[in-house]
Formats: C-alpha cells, structure tokens, sequence
C-alpha cells in the first residue's frame, strides 16, 4: 500500500460523513441514482431528492415503467435535467438488457445512457467492490497537490485514471476506502480555496506543501454565470411545464423573458434534447 493509502484510510474511518449511498445494503440502483444526481450538485440538495426518487421507484424496472415526463418532474430543482432523461433511459436498458441488474463491469456500465468514465467505475467500486480508480473533481485536486505539488488540477485527462490507480492498494476493500477516501478528502479539506492543510492527514506527503504553496495557475474550464443565462431560461420552461397537468400554449411559456430569442433559443435547445414536446402550438414534457 502506498505511503498516500496508508494515511488516507485510518483518517476515513474517523471521519467519513454518513452519507446514504454509504450505508451497508443501500444497493447498486441507489448508487447509481446518487451518482447521476451528484453530478455538479451539493450532497445537502441531493438527499432528500434521492430519498424521495427511490421511495417511488426501487429498481430501474419501476422507473423503466413510467413515462420520461414523470422522470423530469421529479427531478424538481436539481438542475441539468438531461439527467433524469438519461436516468430514465437508463433503467429502461438495463431492464431490457440486464433482467433489471444493474450491471458491475465498466464496459457494461459505460454502454449505458448518461454514464461515463466516472460514474461507471463508482458504481463498479462502491456497489459491487470491485478494484478500479474513481476520479472525480476533488479527487484530482488532491492528486495535483500531494503528488505533483500543483495549487489546481489541469483539464480532466485519461492519465488521472493512471494517477488514481497508483495510489491504490491491491486489497479490493481497502482500494474502495481509498478511492472514498480521497474524494472526501477533496470535497472537505483539500479544498478548491481554501485548504484546510492543518487537518490534512497527507500533510506531511504533499509536495504542494513541501514546495511552499506554489501558484501553479487554474486551467480549468470555467462555468458560465448562471443569471440571465440559457440554462436559467431552460429551467424557467421546465418549471412551467412540471407543474402543469394539460399541454401549455408555447407562446404563453416565460412570455415575459426579457431576450425573446434567447427565449426561443432555450425553447428550441428543450426540443432538441428531448426533455419537451411540442405538438401544434402547445408543449408539454415528454410522453
């Protein structure tokens, strides 16, 4: 086991949150939903949300049965809804593919809608323990920083799954814990701004600190602002047709927007996605 495992994982078992998908017995449908959902989303927004979806649909063939628009709905406030149409796709595949398991090997996972690298090798790992790096945002930026002494991680790239598999040891559990472990680490003290490195159980390993806390440069991508954006004017429409139970006439959806174009625009985009129809002059949510 590496120096880097070897501190992580008696530092997990003093302070991992209880977090749900954590708990023993949670299943790989829950995983995989809280993976889709975490996508860019705060742990606090996603748990009741996740409670909820699970309550009303345990396994993907019970989701697979409802239509797309009952998927949309339930997405509520999460954001980037083409996540709940993939969801939804998802279970349908899975239904109809894997007898409604879902499966455990990355390929199988990779070939289903809405699942990439990430979100493939978490549900492999953390459902069904099998040994495979898991790289997400706060993970890089701990690898950036303990192992190649930089402030920020670079533009997501393929060798962070090289990275992460170096760092993990050949017991399965023990590289599930580590895989856990860094991203918690990440997501709670190695943190973008404010780095909490006092706390940190790698601080005695990390070249960032070892070199003095270089300014290395962020060449990540940048979000857009989110005010005035297409996205909010997306979200606007959806919110309109989540809480409708008929079709809404297209020309009475945000009427009011200031930008009529990008009005049109962000109605278009919902078309193109899927996530709306339109049928004469009125829209709805997928049927």
């Amino acid at each position: 086991m590496s120096e880097i495992a070897d501190a992580l994982v008696p530092w997990f078992q003093r302070t991992a949150r209880d977090l749900p998908w954590r708990r023993a017995g949670f299943g790989a449908w829950g995983i995989l939903v809280s993976e889709f959902m975490l996508q860019q989303t705060p742990v606090t927004r996603v748990i009741p949300l996740l409670e909820a979806w699970l309550e009303r649909w345990p396994s993907p063939a019970a989701l697979a049965e409802a239509p797309p628009a009952e998927a949309v709905k339930q997405w509520a406030n999460l954001g980037y809804p083409r996540r709940a149409l993939w969801l939804h796709r998802a279970a349908v595949e899975i239904t109809e593919r894997h007898d409604g398991i879902v499966p455990n090997d990355v390929d199988a996972l990779l070939a289903l809608t809405g699942i990439g690298d990430y979100t493939a090798r978490a549900v492999a790992v953390f459902a069904y323990g099998r040994r495979e790096p898991v790289v997400d945002t706060n993970t890089r930026r701990v690898i950036a920083r303990a192992v190649h002494g930089r402030s920020q991680p670079g533009p997501a790239a393929k060798r962070d799954l090289a990275d992460m598999s170096a760092l993990l040891p050949d017991d399965d559990h023990a590289a599930a814990v580590v895989n856990a472990a860094a991203m918690e680490l990440g997501a709670l003290v190695c943190t973008a701004r404010t780095p909490r490195c006092e706390e940190c159980p790698l601080r005695e390993l990390c070249a960032w600190r070892a070199a003095g806390y270089p300014d290395t440069g962020d060449q990540r991508p940048k979000q857009a602002r989110y005010e005035g954006s297409d996205r909010q004017a997306r979200g606007a429409v959806l919110r309109i047709l989540r809480h409708a139970d008929h079709d809404v006439p297209v020309v009475a959806l945000i009427a009011d927007w200031p930008d009529p174009v990008q009005r049109d625009r962000a109605i278009d985009s919902l078309v193109a996605d899927g996530l709306i129809e339109i049928d004469g002059e009125g829209a709805r949510l997928p049927r």
